[in-house]
């Protein structure tokens, strides 16, 4: 079906139904995303107040054959956020629907709306004793929706699992104005196909999850955080399994960083204190939640006595304080940022099984040297696999110029990805940036599998057109 631009009629249509204080102006921040690879064109922005509004809007859309574009924090990396071209869209906000519903601290689930922020989340269940473990730098801005929509990831996925994991149950729109009342609060339900997990992680493509049934967990009793120095991955990898076999699921992150960050910081955010000086080839970051009990100094001093007489670690840091601690993951949180400011050839945020990671970093790597005197900065979440592997120009380098380089360096990457049974998209998802990935990479049953799922959910193809299936 051809799509119809959001006209002056439509939106005098949409007033109707929002009223006035829903109908926002189209700003830069609803047409800008982080890394500026794209900026987007909108005819209007909606604000809904409740499901009913939504409902409402959907189904004018759906009539009119106008394109949608849920919008929840614009904290997205892969550019699903936005659309480039093609028909003037409806941007749907979901900015004014953020009441947390329930927090219950007997069940450990909070029922909130598409809207709330995640850091809102952390504070309204902190509260209660409780936690929400899905944490991300950008926990400030990010809001629910987009978090499910992404089906994202973060520091915490070792213990507790993606978005997808920590989600009971949701409610949802449909594209033709139809409410999916899937908010269940139970651990248990058989009752046919899972259309909450066929929502989560859809990146707004099959409807608009407006609200949500999480998981919460008790907040650990005691709380340890350390930074320490390792040869290579491959002994990252045997400290972690050190740390697991001495304290099981007590293990809440482990993050791997490479000497490269600390010097991006230096040179980008020399604000940041930097546990190390001068910048080792590899370090971790390692956090414990535990119970009751157990003291995470004396835990951890266990866990390190026995890595030093394994030559796993060369040099260690125990946070002996609260503060530290926040300082230690402000180092691994603002990595982001430096690398931004510094400005990517090309960037990969990608997984493998653990037992290949110190291999693909290896061949990674000298093939990325093979191809020029690139910068690479590679860290992440080792405890589950995934890698932010990222391709700079040389210091001094003109980055337009590497930039113009950047396609033949993430083909390279992805290919080395996917022949060692890796994915090219481990938390960020694909939006618009990994569309060709998808057909390149992606096993044809279950891309067909896919349109067809499409076809029949948005038969207008009027959700979010573009992202994740070519349009």
């Amino acid at each position: 079906m051809t799509l119809t631009s959001v006209d002056d009629a439509f939106i005098a249509r949409l007033r109707d139904l929002v009223g006035p204080r829903g109908i926002r102006p189209v700003e830069a921040r609803y047409l800008e995303e982080p890394r500026g690879t794209w900026s987007g064109i909108g005819g209007v922005v909606v604000a809904p107040a409740d499901v009913g509004e939504v409902s409402a809007v959907m189904a004018a859309a759906f009539d009119a054959g106008v394109p949608v574009l849920p919008y929840g924090g614009g904290t997205g990396l892969v550019g699903a956020q936005i659309m480039p071209d093609g028909p003037a869209p409806l941007i749907l906000s979901m900015e004014r629907m953020t009441a947390i519903r329930k927090v219950d601290p007997i069940e450990n689930v909070a029922v909130v709306e598409a809207g709330v922020i995640l850091e809102d989340l952390h504070k309204a269940a902190e509260a209660q004793g409780r936690l929400y473990p899905l944490s991300l730098a950008a926990k400030g801005t990010a809001r629910i929706g987009g978090v499910l929509g992404t089906n994202a990831g973060g520091v915490n996925v070792l213990r507790y699992g993606n978005a997808r994991d920590l989600c009971l149950g949701i409610e949802a729109v449909m594209p033709d104005g139809r409410i999916l009342n899937g908010l269940t609060r139970l651990r248990k339900d058989n009752t046919g196909y899972d259309l909450r997990n066929l929502m989560i992680g859809s990146e707004g493509t099959l409807g608009v999850i407006t609200a949500a049934a999480l998981k919460l967990s008790p907040i650990p009793a005691g709380q340890g955080v350390a930074m320490a120095v390792v040869p290579s991955p491959a002994a990252a990898l045997d400290l972690l399994s050190l740390a697991r076999e001495r304290v099981g699921e007590a293990v809440s992150a482990f993050e791997l960083m490479a000497g490269e960050s600390l010097r991006f910081l230096e040179e980008k955010l020399p604000q940041i204190r930097r546990p190390f000086d001068p910048a080792p080839d590899w370090m971790v970051l390692i956090e414990l939640g535990l119970p009751a009990g157990l003291d995470p100094e004396e835990t951890l001093g266990t866990i390190f006595e026995e890595a030093f007489e394994r030559e796993l670690v060369s040099d260690a840091l125990m946070a002996q304080s609260l503060s530290q601690a926040h300082e230690f993951w402000e180092v691994r949180e603002q990595i982001p940022e430096a690398n931004r400011l510094i400005g990517s050839v090309s960037s990969h945020d990608i997984s493998l099984p653990l037992s290949n990671l110190p291999g693909f970093i290896d061949q990674a790597s000298a093939m990325i040297a093979d191809m020029g005197p690139y910068r690479i900065n590679c860290f992440g979440h080792l405890g589950d696999g995934n890698l932010h592997y990222n391709v700079f120009p040389p210091q001094g380098g003109d980055l337009a110029e590497w930039r113009a380089k950047g396609k033949g360096v993430k083909q390279a990457i992805h290919d080395l990805v996917h022949q060692m049974a890796g994915s090219v998209s481990a938390e960020h998802g694909i939006g618009r940036l990994k569309v060709d990935d998808l057909e390149r990479y992606g096993d044809p049953v279950k891309l067909e599998v896919m349109r067809s799922i499409k076809a029949a959910i948005d038969p207008k193809g009027i959700m979010n057109p573009g992202a994740v299936l070519r349009a």
